[in-house]
């Protein structure tokens, strides 16, 4: 079974809008508050080689965030990225 994992803190815009993406295509994530599970959260920033929430991972390789996920969305990818990440 896939993993999706969405790094994301509490007052960030696209990150609400990343996890809301992700209910309407009916993906089953795990969410890491960069806040409240920092340690875990800044492990997964240095995976990402990002400084920005959202982080999104798809069996711990990560997509990107909020515009990469939305991309994936619009050129019906996801599904794709799902079964081979």
């Amino acid at each position: 079974m896939n993993t999706v994992t969405v790094l994301t803190s509490p007052t960030c815009s696209y990150c609400h809008a990343a996890k809301s993406l992700l209910k309407q295509q009916g993906v089953e994530y795990q969410e890491i508050d960069l806040v409240k599970e920092a340690e875990q959260g800044q492990q997964l920033l240095i995976k990402s080689g990002q400084r920005t929430v959202p982080q999104i991972f798809i069996n711990d390789q990560p997509i990107g965030g909020f515009t990469e996920l939305s991309q994936l969305v619009s050129n019906n990818k996801l599904d794709l990225a799902l079964t081979t990440a």
